[in-house]
């Protein structure tokens, strides 16, 4: 039976496995396992994920149906999509109206039609987002690491001054900035295998340089005011000794970022302004535009997120047809050209980038149809009002992915969902493990990678059974 975890467990019982993380000696590597180390059969250097946060409905983006425009009066069950289909450069494929840049790249990648989220119960978009980016099921008795970190940890950077692993976007002063913060963590790898934040990448270069008119002198005795603050915090008192000196590792990182001539590679005042242009939509288009320029510099594993924020961007609870309109001019010119420059420098074949989101939308099933969950929008029968006319609950049966680069097939379309509501999967499902395995495979990352926890193995992903999708591999 699934269980119903409501907003205060989750967060009760993160906390409790934040301390236990702190508290836990060194994770030992489990020396049954296959070494930790990447394979030279490894297709990709690097990861970049783009991350639509908020519930991307498929059926009004990567996998249109048929459409049905705004009337008066009209059946809400009549709705499958709410833009046109617009043709792609893939023969036969079609993208939604809004997303005609995406689609002219769509040669150089794979589109996934057939990503099934997990059941969960009452669905939080924080757990959901959880699950995603561990590849766990929150609560954790151990504090699961992003997969981002894992990736650090494995791999390493592949510039020392660089940091490894960073999360351009989103913020944690919001709605449930604590659930968001369960999974932007390394757990139990440790603090310096975390996420790098640029909550903002317009300001990216104000997060590694002291501030405006600090002396040398003033910074480091700053610096070693935070050190004492540190020590004298819940880990400081309570942590293990690992994973204070991970702690301790990764100021002495951000340290020397400070200091180098790397750190330009945040200041996107540097860009030429035809190509800063296409870039910037916003923050999320900026973010493309920064991981671009820290792929150049070394990053091995960079989020950029349009970020999310209650009832906001691809939260679409009313409104989602004119909210879709500006989601998509967001990233429909930033995406495609991240793409295109990433293969005019040579580097998108070693470079795996992802569009994905938790979970999509439908206008009338909540969860899937044979595992439905309290409904959490009020979705009247007949539309009077344009508020209403778009996919407003959330969906798990089916969702459209996107993967570029690093060894992925090009001009490939994997799985496929039915034309009728519910529009769901109805070939080669893909859950979340899987989705994991396969970006491993590309790192060259053994499938059994695990540490001894608590004195038991905790495998990248759950029981270490997930497998890679070799189908999706050129």
């Amino acid at each position: 039976m699934t269980m119903s975890w409501n907003r205060r467990d989750f967060l009760k019982n993160t906390s409790a496995a934040t301390l236990a993380a702190m508290a836990a000696g060194i994770p030992l590597t489990n020396l049954l396992s296959s070494c930790n180390t990447k394979s030279n059969n490894a297709t990709a250097d690097t990861v970049i994920l783009l991350w639509m946060a908020g519930g991307m409905a498929h059926t009004d983006t990567f996998d249109p149906k048929k459409y049905t425009p705004f009337t008066k009066g009209m059946q809400a069950n009549s709705v499958l999509s709410t833009f046109k289909s617009v043709p792609t450069i893939l023969d036969g494929i079609n993208f939604s109206e809004g997303l005609e840049s995406i689609g002219k790249v769509m040669d150089k990648g794979t589109l996934i039609r057939s990503y099934v989220a997990a059941d969960m119960g009452h669905i939080l978009h924080s757990r959901h987002q959880y699950h995603w980016h561990t590849c766990y099921k929150p609560p954790q008795s151990v504090l699961a690491p992003h997969i981002g970190s894992w990736i650090a940890k494995e791999l390493g950077p592949l510039n020392p001054v660089i940091p490894a692993f960073i999360d351009i976007g989103q913020r944690f002063t919001l709605g449930e900035a604590e659930e968001l913060k369960a999974f932007h963590t390394a757990g139990f790898l440790g603090n310096e295998f975390g996420p790098f934040l640029i909550p903002d990448p317009s300001g990216g270069l104000e997060s590694v340089q002291p501030p405006v008119g600090m002396s040398s002198s003033r910074f480091e005795k700053r610096n070693k005011l935070y050190y004492d603050l540190i020590s004298k915090s819940p880990m400081g008192e309570y942590g293990s000794d690992y994973q204070k000196e991970s702690l301790k590792r990764s100021m002495e990182q951000a340290y020397i970022l400070l200091k180098s001539p790397e750190a330009k590679a945040f200041d996107l005042s540097q860009e030429p302004k035809e190509i800063y242009d296409i870039y910037n939509t916003g923050k999320f288009g900026l973010g493309c535009l920064m991981a671009r320029r820290l792929t150049e510099q070394g990053a091995r594993f960079i989020s950029v997120t349009t970020e999310y924020e209650p009832f906001k961007g691809w939260d679409t609870h009313d409104n989602g047809y004119t909210r879709l309109i500006e989601m998509k001019k967001q990233i429909d010119g930033p995406v495609a050209q991240l793409i295109k420059d990433l293969e005019k420098s040579g580097r998108l074949d070693r470079t795996l980038v992802i569009l994905a989101s938790e979970f999509s939308r439908d206008m009338m099933v909540e969860g899937r149809p044979d595992a439905k969950v309290q409904e959490q929008v009020d979705q009247p029968d007949i539309i009077q009002d344009i508020k209403n006319y778009g996919m407003h609950r959330h969906f798990t049966d089916g969702c459209s992915m996107l993967m570029f680069g690093g060894g992925i097939k090009k001009g490939g379309v994997y799985g496929k969902t039915a034309d009728e509501r519910p529009c769901k999967t109805i070939e080669n499902p893909i859950v979340i493990d899987q989705v994991h395995q396969s970006i491993y495979h590309a790192l060259g990352i053994a499938p059994d990678t695990n540490y001894l926890v608590e004195k038991r193995p905790f495998y990248t992903t759950p029981d270490g059974l997930g497998k890679p999708v070799m189908d999706l591999f050129s």
